[in-house]
C-alpha cells in the first residue's frame, strides 16, 4: 500500500511538472510578472468577498445534509471541520482532507463515518453536475467546441449529467451490490465487516433521505449559488488584471479548470489547474502572458483563504484523531 501511494505521488508530481512546463515554455516571464503586478486590489478584494460568500454557502449545503442525521446541528459547528478538510486537501497528498472530514470530526459533530462519507459523496456529485451544466452553458454562450479542450462532445456532457442524476435520485439501485460486498468483507473479517455493514446501512439511509425531491431541490439551489459565487470569483479576478482583454473568459475558465482538477496532480492542483486556466483564457482572445498571470492570481485567491482558515482551525482545535488520520493517510 505504501509503495502504491508513493507511485501515485510520483505520477502526480510528474504530471504537475509536465503541465507547468507546457504552461511556461512559451511565455515571457517579464511580461507575465508585469501583468500580475498590475492587479487591482479593489477587484481582488471583491473576489475575496464573494469567495467568502461562496464558501459560506458550501458550509450551509453541508449543514443541510448533516441535519438528516443531526437535526439541530448549527452552521458554525460545521464551518471549522469543513474548512479544515479543504486546507488538508490543499497541502497534503492523496485527498487527505476528504479522509479527515470522513473520520476525524465524528465526535464533535455527533455523527458517524457512514453519514460523513454519504454527505461527502453527494457533495461531490452535486458539484460535478453543476460544473458540467456551467460548462455546457459557457461553451454554448461563447460558441466554443468542447473538443478544443478534450476529446468529447456535448453528448458526453449530457450523458454524464444524466448518470449523476440517476445516482443522486435513485441511490437504492446500488444498495444490493454494496451490501453484497459488505457481507463478503464480514465473512473474511467479522468484526470490521459488521461495522462496515452498519455504516453502509447508515450511508444509504442518509442517501435515501437526501434523494427526496424537496431536499434535493434545496441542495441543488445551494449548489447553484456556490458555483455562481465561484464564477464571480473568476470574473472579478480577471477584471483585476488590466492586461486581460476579455475578462468574461473567466466564466469559461471556471468549469474548464475545475474539471482539470480531476487529473492526478500535486496537492493544490499545481500545474493541471494552471494549464487549463490558461487554455480557457487564451481561447477567447487573451494573450498568453496575461492568461498565465491570471492563472497564478486565481490560483492564489482560491487556495490561500481556505488553507489559512482551515489550518488556523486545526491549530486552535487540535484533535488526536485528526493527527492519526493524516498520519495513516501519509
Amino acid at each position: 500500500m505504501k509503495t502504491k501511494k508513493i507511485l501515485r505521488l510520483i505520477a502526480g508530481i510528474a504530471l504537475a511538472a509536465l503541465f507547468l512546463w507546457l504552461t511556461l515554455r512559451q511565455i515571457s516571464l517579464a511580461e507575465t510578472q508585469h501583468a500580475f503586478l498590475g492587479a487591482s486590489f479593489m477587484w481582488i478584494a471583491a473576489a475575496l468577498a464573494v469567495f467568502a460568500v461562496g464558501y459560506s454557502c458550501r458550509i450551509k449545503r453541508w449543514q443541510i445534509m448533516l441535519q438528516a442525521d443531526r437535526s439541530r446541528l448549527q452552521w458554525r459547528s460545521c464551518a471549522g471541520p469543513f474548512l479544515a478538510s479543504f486546507a488538508a486537501n490543499n497541502v497534503l497528498p492523496f485527498r487527505a482532507g476528504d479522509v479527515l472530514r470522513s473520520f476525524a470530526f465524528n465526535q464533535k459533530l455527533g455523527t458517524t463515518s457512514g453519514v460523513m462519507i454519504a454527505t461527502l459523496f453527494v457533495e461531490r456529485l452535486l458539484d460535478l453536475l453543476t460544473v458540467l451544466i456551467f460548462l455546457g452553458v459557457t461553451l454554448a454562450f461563447f460558441g466554443v467546441e468542447s473538443s478544443r479542450f478534450a476529446r468529447f462532445g456535448s453528448a458526453v456532457l449530457i450523458v454524464g449529467g444524466m448518470m449523476i442524476l440517476v445516482i443522486l435520485l435513485f441511490p437504492h439501485l446500488f444498495r444490493p451490490a454494496l451490501l453484497a460486498f459488505g457481507r463478503t468483507v464480514e465473512r473474511i473479517v467479522p468484526t470490521f465487516g459488521h461495522k462496515f455493514l452498519t455504516e453502509i446501512d447508515k450511508s444509504f439511509m442518509i442517501l435515501q433521505h437526501l434523494a427526496q425531491g424537496s431536499i434535493m431541490l434545496r441542495l441543488a439551489f445551494w449548489s447553484f449559488i456556490v458555483w455562481l459565487a465561484e464564477g464571480c470569483v473568476f470574473w472579478f479576478s480577471a477584471l483585476a488584471l488590466p492586461a486581460i482583454s476579455a475578462p468574461l473568459a473567466g466564466w469559461l475558465a471556471l468549469p474548464i479548470s475545475t474539471l482539470a482538477t480531476l487529473i492526478p496532480s500535486t496537492p493544490g492542483y499545481v500545474g493541471t489547474f494552471d494549464f487549463f486556466t490558461v487554455r480557457a483564457m487564451t481561447e477567447l482572445g487573451n494573450n498568453t502572458e496575461a492568461a498565465t498571470a491570471y492563472a497564478l492570481l486565481i490560483h492564489v485567491v482560491l487556495w490561500l483563504p481556505p488553507t489559512l482558515a482551515g489550518g488556523l482551525y486545526l491549530l486552535l482545535h487540535p484533535a488526536s484523531t485528526a493527527g492519526q488520520v493524516i498520519q495513516t493517510e501519509l
